[in-house]
């Protein structure tokens, strides 16, 4: 399965998001694209979206540029499903694209709800 990661850049995802998610059987069992794991440069997400079969959405940091990211896919017919960390306060729009929104404790309960719910 073709996932694309999407995330606000206001925390540390290298080490908080994409680390553990490369570290995991996810990284082994699907194409994952993490769109600043070698690159600070804009990625054409809206493109690569034409090509993906689900979006992980990290939406415990409220950003204008992943909100757009998840109005394409949306658009586009692209499941989504949304984690947020315990204590965060994600959007209330995140209701709109996303019927799955799930909240996680830390990096390994993160990768453990992933993947219980990477089929929905």
């Amino acid at each position: 399965m073709r996932i694309y990661v999407t995330h606000s850049t206001g925390f540390d995802f290298k080490k908080e998001l994409y680390g553990p998610i490369r570290k995991s059987e996810l990284n082994s069992k699907h194409e994952i694209t993490l769109p600043h794991e070698k690159s600070s440069e804009l990625f054409d997400s809206k493109k690569y979206l034409d090509k993906c079969d689900l979006v992980i959405a990290e939406v415990s940091h409220p950003s204008t540029g992943q909100g757009i990211e998840l109005g394409w896919a949306n658009a586009k017919q692209v499941p989504i499903i949304c984690f947020y960390k315990k204590g965060a306060s994600p959007s209330n729009s995140i209701k709109a694209v996303s019927k799955h929104i799930f909240e996680y404790e830390g990096s390994i309960d993160l990768v453990n709800k992933i993947s219980e719910n990477i089929s929905l």
